[in-house]
């Protein structure tokens, strides 16, 4: 047996026995090691860099690590296996900002505009913001040697008078604690549960003070959990956070986490990663933010893609990746915060946002319901970017979706430098053609540094470079600069921050391998576009409308976007950026019975394409990974300056 101690960097150190010749990246997930694998361990995406401070490791040379780093130490845990005694260092590199929790300021008006707007344009079309969800105070007498009524009875009685209802529902987990709690309270209390029609479902019972009804609306994306606290009587937002799915290490995309649920174990370790890992720590944060209990918690609603729900409730997605791409379920109804574990009240449903196919799920079902796409008469176009690109086009007369599979370029993976959009990202770029110096635009306080950049820092960066002519059609560095570096093979790096500029102390740059993976990105979603329009008859021109959504940055610059021919070229005042409508649909199933209700019928209403079977599809994909496009007739306003 061999002891192998992680050092993490800014943490405590973890310590495993093990096997010689076990896999040092697979020994960091037994041991609950964050270590982030996009390509869970194939050794293609060169993230999961360590660095061996002692011992030895076998391992294979890797074109991520080059030769002086290689003498220091570095090398990729997937590539390494166990020879002995070691202590491994795990750096607190651009990718782990991904898996840090971080809570939103919700005194900015920016925070809580898009989810008024989104109530607001509900109610519009007729759906109202209600819920079934009471909280009552009651007073009762307290029992005598002449009064000698018993609890559960005394509780009816009094619940019955207060809201009028001829049947009380007092289930176990509030029975268990009904004697102590009358009593400490001195008799009087506040019980909090649901109507339904004639009937009252008791749900909590505690001091009088704590009348709070909330709601949690979450939105599951492969890469990134979003999380918001919201009162159900007012619909306002009292607390909002996210961080990184902790799911992140056994692969960036759905096929990764799909093969590693397969192998023994799996299942509870996928569960066990965004439910006990991400889920539960960022309930429990934002429950302490607000000052309220976990148990206040009366409902929950999910925005996830197909593969994402089925992980999230522990239940098989093979079938999800094999033909004929049939899951186990598109809606799921009657599922409890306490079926799942969940730090909320256990009575609380889990409203799960419909899926639609394989690789349409609920974050699009609920998407559209935020962008009221469903009940307007203009044609519109409704984008979301995220690890997969789902797209939506149509009117209230009719919807079209499908998805591709666009990788997780535009949350920061399959890049060297690459995070999401959190603090230290560099979410805007501009470049002087003349002397190639770039003006960066980082998210966080005043003074922040570089950490890497995020998807619509990618975007301006790849459309600058474009624009200036540093690169060609194919991604590829033409023009040579002080800012233009390569390596031994000749493959060129255009570099954002040097290492004393950055806040890890390592070079931030985007390399001619992160520009292909990006164009591959892009030219998935514009042929899915193309073949969506296609599938319909139709054309760009007859785009009234498009709604971009995704938390890739604070917002896209469409101009750069339709430059690097990722979006079609239409009037730039057609595009509209509307965030994670996601989680903002999720937040409107959470606060409203009839927004719920209207999800489930847009989901019913919606045809699905299945690109990977439908002719042409990989013609466009192919004729599209380009910048911006093999047809330039496609994109007459795209620019490049040479």
């Amino acid at each position: 047996m061999s002891k192998v101690i992680f050092q993490i960097e800014g943490g405590s150190p973890v310590t495993m026995e093990c096997n010689d010749g076990e896999n040092l990246l697979e020994l960091a997930r037994r041991a609950n090691v964050a270590i982030d694998a996009p390509c869970s361990g194939n050794g293609s995406c060169g993230k999961c860099r360590v660095k061996i401070l002692e011992g030895e490791v076998e391992s294979l040379p890797s074109r991520h690590i080059s030769e002086e780093e290689y003498q220091e130490g570095w090398r990729l845990s997937c590539s390494c296996k166990v020879k002995g005694d070691c202590t491994v260092l795990v750096p607190d590199i651009a990718s782990a900002y991904q898996s840090r929790m971080k809570t939103a300021d919700l005194s900015s008006p920016k925070e809580i505009a898009i989810f008024e707007e989104c109530e607001e344009n509900l109610k519009n079309s007729g759906i109202h913001f209600v819920n079934r969800y009471r909280s009552v105070v009651l007073t009762m007498a307290e029992p005598t040697l002449d009064d000698t009524m018993p609890d559960n009875e005394r509780l009816t009685w009094a619940i019955q008078e207060a809201l009028g209802v001829e049947k009380v529902e007092i289930p176990f987990c509030v029975m268990e604690k009904l004697a102590h709690t009358l009593r400490e309270n001195a008799w009087t209390v506040c019980v909090k549960g649901e109507l339904r029609e004639d009937a009252f479902l008791c749900m909590e019972i505690g001091k009088r003070s704590d009348t709070a009804l909330v709601g949690c609306a979450i939105d599951i994306g492969t890469t990134t959990v979003t999380m918001v606290l919201t009162d159900l009587t007012t619909g306002k937002l009292l607390a909002k956070g996210s961080s990184g799915n902790g799911q992140i290490r056994y692969g960036a995309d759905v096929i990764n986490r799909i093969i590693e649920q397969g192998r023994p174990g799996g299942k509870r370790k996928l569960q066990d990663a965004i439910v006990k890992e991400t889920l539960n720590p960022i309930i429990a944060s934002l429950c302490k933010t607000a000052g309220i209990s976990c148990r206040s918690i009366l409902r929950l609603s999910i925005g996830a893609n197909t593969t994402m729900n089925h992980l999230f409730v522990g239940v098989d997605a093979s079938s999800v990746r094999m033909e004929p791409y049939i899951p186990s379920f598109f809606s799921w109804e009657g599922l409890l915060a306490g079926d799942l574990k969940l730090p909320a009240n256990p009575l609380a449903p889990v409203l799960i946002a419909p899926n639609i196919g394989s690789y349409v799920g609920g974050d699009i079902t609920a998407g559209t319901l935020a962008s009221g796409i469903w009940d307007k008469d203009e044609m519109s176009l409704f984008i979301d970017l995220g690890t997969n690109g789902e797209i939506v086009f149509g009117n209230r007369d009719f919807l079209m979706s499908c998805a591709c599979s666009a990788g997780p370029a535009f949350e920061g993976g399959d890049i060297s430098c690459g995070m999401r959009a959190t603090d230290g990202a560099v979410e805007a770029v501009t470049i002087d053609k003349a002397t190639m110096e770039p003006a960066l635009s980082i998210i966080g306080d005043e003074g922040q540094k570089c950490v890497g950049i995020c998807g619509s820092g990618i975007i301006d960066l790849i459309s600058e470079l474009f624009r200036c002519g540093i690169i060609n059609a194919k991604g590829l560095f033409v023009r040579e600069g002080s800012r233009i570096r390569r390596d031994a093979h000749g493959m060129g790096r255009f570099v954002l921050a040097e290492p004393e500029e950055s806040e890890t102390g390592r070079e931030v740059s985007l390399n001619e391998v992160d520009i292909d993976n990006f164009i591959r990105a892009k030219g998935a979603i514009f042929s899915a576009i193309d073949t969506l329009l296609k599938s319909v008859d139709m054309t760009v021109d007859m785009i009234d409308k498009v709604y971009v959504a995704g938390g890739i940055g604070s917002g896209i610059n469409m101009k750069n976007a339709v430059n690097i021919g990722m979006f079609p070229d239409v009037e730039l005042e057609k595009f509209h950026y509307i965030g994670n409508s996601s989680l903002t649909g999720a937040y409107a199933m959470v606060m409203s019975d009839e927004a719920c209700t209207k999800t489930h019928e847009v989901a019913a209403n919606m045809t699905y394409l299945e690109l990977s079977t439908h002719p042409g599809y990989m013609d466009a994909f192919v004729a599209a990974c380009f910048l911006p496009h093999t047809d330039a007739r496609l994109f007459p306003h795209s620019v490049q300056e040479v």
